[in-house]
């Protein structure tokens, strides 16, 4: 296979709703698309979701680093050992740009499998897509009539595990949160998000005790990397704490310590693709640290599909799956076909009807994406 260009779009899609939490307030998509062209004409897509407050990437960041890398790669990368190849010997580079190199990665193992007429998960070593997949509904910092409605629907389509954006401010947070009492057996599973919304593992720890309805983990309470901060908080409260912003690198597992207090949110935007997510999976179930398999608010299809074959490859050490919205939230996705959870939040890999295509099996509206131009910063 030989490589004959990249090409950078975006896909600036509006969503549905507007979506709050604390660190950032959402109306549209924000992605890097890059499409991946062979010598003999077959086109891969890839995804890669830049946030400057998770990895410090913007749109313009990732478009500099693939027009830096874009013929280095091109020369080297012929299949999927290249790629692993390309990937160690660029580590430190892939670390400082996570989502524009999960874009680019993406859509060579999308144009490697469809030349090589094999799905993704056989190039990646890991078991083929089968069964289904429970998603939590995730509730954003809404006023309290709308995150009442939209709880709701999620109740009545059958979702009992819940991902709330905390304010702060429990005027606010908890009737938010009483809306889990006296419900059906078994009770709802809660995990609370604050998106590094405290400096005080104190205000913290007073916060999440006056809340109405227990919550099993926290995610990010503190600034990000306070580990000592987070570990305060998880022993007080006699919860877990689930790291997202603070491990963007498997490296970064060896400084956690005892594994029962922690779970990882792994994005796969945010590892740099799949390669780099299933590595960080593998050690984390080493260290006895649970996952989550995780996704950027605004995701297309693209990489919905990607973390699906992560999802399938750690179900033992699998705490909950984010994502898969779709046309739930996006006005219009860029795939023919949306990759959505249905009742329940479920989605089975029997009804995808991908699961055995080459590549990623997604079919690509080509003439939705909106060029981007390598501007060097």
């Amino acid at each position: 296979m030989r490589i004959e260009r990249l090409e950078l779009f975006s896909f600036p899609i509006p969503f549905k709703v507007v979506f709050r939490h604390a660190s950032a307030r959402r109306a549209r998509a924000e992605n890097l698309i890059v499409a991946a062209h062979s010598d003999c004409g077959q086109v891969g897509y890839g995804e890669g979701c830049p946030r400057a407050y998770v990895t410090g990437e913007t749109v313009e960041s990732g478009a500099a680093f693939i027009h830096q890398h874009a013929d280095a790669i091109i020369d080297a990368v012929h299949d999927e050992g290249g790629l692993r190849e390309w990937i160690g010997a660029h580590l430190t580079a892939i670390d400082q740009n996570p989502a524009a190199f999960c874009a680019v990665e993406i859509a060579l193992l999308d144009l490697i499998g469809k030349i090589k007429r094999s799905p993704i998960e056989r190039l990646v070593g890991v078991p083929a897509l089968d069964g289904a997949f429970a998603y939590s509904a995730v509730l954003g910092d809404a006023p309290y009539l709308a995150y009442r409605w939209q709880f709701g629907r999620y109740w009545r389509q059958g979702f009992r595990d819940f991902k709330v954006k905390a304010s702060g401010d429990l005027r606010r947070d908890r009737p938010k949160m009483r809306v889990f009492r006296n419900r059906s057996e078994p009770p709802p599973r809660v995990r609370l998000d604050a998106n590094n919304l405290w400096t005080s593992a104190g205000e913290c720890i007073s916060h999440v005790e006056a809340l109405p309805y227990p919550v099993f983990a926290i995610e990010e309470p503190l600034r990000k990397g306070d580990l000592e901060g987070f570990d305060r908080v998880g022993q007080a409260c006699r919860i877990k704490v689930i790291l997202d912003e603070s491990v963007s690198q498997t490296r970064q597992l060896d400084a956690l310590g005892a594994g029962d207090r922690w779970i990882v949110n792994l994005r796969v935007s945010k590892m740099g693709g799949i390669i780099r997510s299933l590595e960080l999976a593998a050690n984390a179930a080493r260290y006895g640290i649970g996952v989550i398999v995780g996704a950027q608010v605004g995701e297309t299809s693209i990489l919905t599909r990607a973390a699906l074959t992560v999802m399938n490859a750690i179900r033992s050490n699998l705490v909950a799956c984010e994502g898969a919205f779709g046309t739930h939230l996006l006005q219009q996705d860029l795939t023919t076909e949306s990759i959505m959870f249905r009742a329940g939040g479920t989605l089975s890999a029997d009804d995808l009807g991908t699961n055995r295509d080459p590549g990623l099996g997604l079919k690509i509206r080509e003439r939705a994406l909106i060029p981007v131009r390598f501007r060097p910063l």
